[in-house]
């Protein structure tokens, strides 16, 4: 008979992430979709980061079906670790302020632990859409279970409103890296996915919305942030020979792209120094 893990009772509370800053727009049905689960032991944690529109507002007529932290505008990171560490369940489950849940999400997550007992972290399938109109995700946006570390150096696999993990798993790896203004959900993937399978649930259980224009997403030079996470990993020693030398060809690429394009713009001190990074990186060397 299988044994259930110790931090996972029969019944395991579920804490809700839902990070906003100025989703007035948007933020309740976003609420809704969490408040209309199936599931009982779920508590709702919305951090607003500042927002300076209605969300406040929006928020009160809730009252205590949620939890609202308010503090001033840190960044998604800052706001989903404020979430994280206020959560009092076992399992996290993370939902960005554009993006709703489907009916039967949280049971069928729950369900998976319970019959997977070594497994950290899963997410669903997922709806798209942009600007309103449901659209397919390209081939390389697929989603894959397993070790996807590999896959995942060029571009981020797992959507943060489909995953649940287990609240130790954070506690072992660490929180979102409020340092980073964007491309903070890649970072922490990479920072799972190298030591622990990432698993799928295949069915589309979230609506992923896009196409406005306050997407972190839509931010530019992104690859920047990327390059980042993958020479901290690589400086930390902690990646096998395999997924090392997948993470230097990623990182040389990265910075060869990214430099291309400070030169269009005329960096080119800071294309330089991108190239200068990538050398590094190939002679086996580390960042400085």
């Amino acid at each position: 008979m299988t044994q259930k893990p110790t931090d996972m009772p029969a019944e395991p509370r579920v804490s809700v992430i839902l990070p906003t800053y100025n989703r007035g727009w948007i933020i309740d049905r976003a609420v809704e979709s969490v408040l209309d689960q199936d599931y009982a032991d779920l508590e709702l944690i919305v951090v607003d980061d500042g927002s300076t529109d209605n969300t406040s507002g929006l928020l009160s007529t809730f009252k205590d079906r949620i939890t609202v932290i308010r503090q001033a505008n840190r960044g998604v990171s800052a706001a989903r670790n404020a979430g994280i560490r206020a959560a009092t369940g076992q399992l996290i489950a993370l939902l960005d302020s554009d993006d709703t849940w489907l009916p039967g999400k949280v049971t069928a997550q729950v369900a998976f632990f319970s019959t997977n007992p070594d497994a950290r972290v899963c997410q669903t399938e997922e709806i798209w859409i942009r600007n309103g109109v449901r659209v397919n995700p390209g081939k390389r946006h697929r989603k894959e279970a397993g070790m996807i570390f590999e896959r995942s150096l060029a571009l981020c696999l797992v959507s943060p409103s489909a995953v649940m993990m287990r609240k130790s798993l954070l506690d072992e790896v660490g929180l979102f890296d409020e340092a980073l203004p964007a491309c903070e959900d890649y970072d922490l993937w990479l920072r799972i996915a190298w030591k622990h399978p990432t698993h799928l649930i295949d069915r589309p259980l979230i609506v992923k919305r896009g196409g406005h224009d306050d997407q972190l997403s839509r931010m530019p030079e992104l690859d920047k942030y990327r390059i980042q996470s993958i020479a901290r990993l690589l400086d930390s020693d902690v990646l096998s020979a395999g997924q090392g030398e997948a993470a230097r060809t990623m990182l040389t690429t990265k910075c060869a792209i990214y430099a291309q394009g400070c030169r269009k713009r005329g960096r080119v001190g800071e294309a330089q120094q991108y190239e200068q990074l990538a050398g590094r990186y190939q002679k086996g060397e580390r960042a400085q």
